[in-house]
């Protein structure tokens, strides 16, 4: 079995595989001063606390993939990141393409399911309900008007989306990136050799699923 790697994991880990996820719960989850410093502060509440405590308890790892991902070049077969990608500015998912070329194998996979832009149009050419569509691509600002809501976001970082594609610019992203044989593939369908654990449906009623090989 060879490596392979969930980026992004957030609570839906990959049985088998190496996940990773940039949650600020994991780095508090390894920092037993902050995370009861945050508690006594009330920064966190129930679901927060509980948040750090599964992390705990799956070992997900940390990674900052707009940065690294803390991977030897060439030792992965398959890169899989699951509605991470949106929540990249534009130089960051540029930045995690070159990490994930890096990190897999010559012939490797990189599989990426985002929030489908083009089926959010579609809706809202259909019902005309500007608000709904707004509300839904997730691309409003946080408040940030309290201290606590300012030291949120501090702890927490930009959660909502920065950026958003339809199948077809992603796959001119990755062509851009160096992958070749780049593709949108139907739900249920993949590149991916050993792909037992993944779930190849993931919120397919409004997800594209981009694939390209190293």
């Amino acid at each position: 079995m060879k490596n392979r790697v969930n980026i992004g994991c957030g609570r839906t880990p990959t049985p088998g595989w190496i996940n990773l996820d940039n949650s600020p719960a994991i780095k508090l989850a390894n920092a037993p001063i902050k995370y009861r410093l945050a508690v006594s502060l009330g920064l966190l509440n129930d679901e927060q606390i509980e948040n750090v405590e599964w992390n705990k308890e799956n070992s997900i790892g940390f990674a900052d993939a707009t940065k690294s991902i803390p991977l030897a070049s060439h030792s992965v077969n398959c890169v899989y990141s699951s509605h991470m990608f949106e929540h990249l500015s534009r130089e960051g998912a540029k930045q995690f393409l070159s990490e994930a070329f890096r990190v897999l194998e010559s012939g490797g996979v990189l599989r990426i399911s985002i929030p489908d832009l083009k089926k959010s149009i579609d809706d809202y050419n259909a019902t005309g309900d500007a608000d709904k569509f707004i509300t839904e691509i997730l691309v409003t600002s946080p408040p940030i008007n309290t201290l606590k809501q300012k030291l949120l976001l501090l702890m927490r970082g930009y959660r909502h989306h920065q950026w958003m594609y339809d199948g077809k610019s992603l796959a001119k992203l990755m062509v851009n990136a160096g992958f070749r044989d780049v593709a949108v593939q139907a739900p249920g369908e993949t590149l991916i050799e050993e792909a037992e654990g993944l779930d190849l449906f993931e919120r397919r009623e409004n997800s594209v699923y981009v694939e390209g090989r190293k």
